[in-house]
């Protein structure tokens, strides 16, 4: 009989010390990891994201961390996908489910769900291929028809309008009524404590800019030079906190003091941007720095 799976989530802010907390408790609980970010994503980003090396996972399984390839797009299904792949892995194996939301976002559409999505058919897609020859007309139509939901979305950001697009000629509905007729069932099912590492402002700036130096000392332009080399600039990952403030200081835009400030404070304010939507999003977490974290979660009434 296979015993039943326990699972729990660590969010918190960029460089407060989730990847390190959670290879601690995976190794207590016997757990494998699910990452939840938007970076470590990508194979090749090795520098860039922080994402943990091999020798630093410790024989711990992951999930999330060099599933596609650059030129890849994703979305919030992709993640989606992964927890049922792990879950159920995790299950057979009889082994627990630690989930690491570096990208928060994530975590909450894994909570409340998303929608169903219909299959697109060959007709709609051939329909969706002749209408993105104008970008910036069908971002226009898509606007008067359904203006709310296309706010959420940039007129430069073909990949998102292709999709609407695509469930627009498949459904002739619009997102906001297509998403009105199929509400969304939540994809974690049964229990998921939720934890969230709290630091002072300084101390978590401090630890940004000695992860950011490291980085560079790492290598960090050297990677983004085989990038860029490789892929362009052009794919959307290249734009992210570390990479577009290097290919800027390779443009010499900024000196190399100056790329380990403009990457230190930006991270700093993702930083704060992650603490506020984690803090309006997740109503019951158990907060506390990493030590008190995992004091809780291995207690024997935890």
């Amino acid at each position: 009989m296979i015993r039943l799976m326990k699972q729990l989530a660590l969010i918190g802010p960029t460089a407060s010390g989730k990847t390190a907390l959670s290879l601690q408790l995976a190794q207590k609980l016997d757990a494998v990891i699910l990452s939840l970010d938007s970076l470590a994503i990508y194979k090749e980003i090795d520098i860039a994201s922080a994402k943990p090396t091999l020798t630093e996972r410790e024989g711990i399984l992951h999930y999330g961390i060099d599933e596609i390839t650059i030129t890849e797009n994703f979305d919030v299904t992709t993640y989606i996908d992964l927890y049922r792949k792990v879950s159920l892995e995790a299950k057979v194996a009889e082994k627990n489910l630690i989930i690491v939301g570096g990208t928060s976002f994530y975590l909450k559409m894994l909570l409340e769900g998303i929608s169903d999505l219909p299959s697109i058919s060959q007709n709609s897609k051939a329909r969706t291929a002749t209408a993105l020859n104008d970008l910036s007309q069908s971002y226009t139509m898509l606007s008067t028809l359904d203006p709310e939901y296309m706010r959420q979305i940039a007129s430069h950001d073909r990949y998102r309008i292709e999709k609407v697009l695509d469930l627009y000629h498949e459904t002739g509905m619009t997102p906001s009524h297509y998403f009105a007729a199929h509400p969304p069932k939540p994809v974690i099912q049964g229990s998921l404590p939720l934890y969230q590492i709290t630091a002072k402002r300084d101390y978590l700036r401090e630890r940004i800019r000695l992860r950011t130096q490291k980085m560079i000392e790492n290598g960090l332009i050297d990677e983004v030079c085989m990038l860029e080399r490789r892929y362009s600039r052009e794919p959307n990952c290249m734009k992210a906190i570390g990479i577009r403030e290097t290919l800027d200081f390779l443009d010499g835009v900024y000196t190399k003091k100056e790329l380990l400030e403009k990457i230190s404070t930006h991270t700093a304010r993702l930083a704060k941007r992650q603490n506020t939507f984690n803090r309006s999003q997740f109503a019951e977490t158990f907060e506390g720095s990493a030590e008190e974290i995992y004091r809780q979660i291995l207690s024997p009434n935890s």
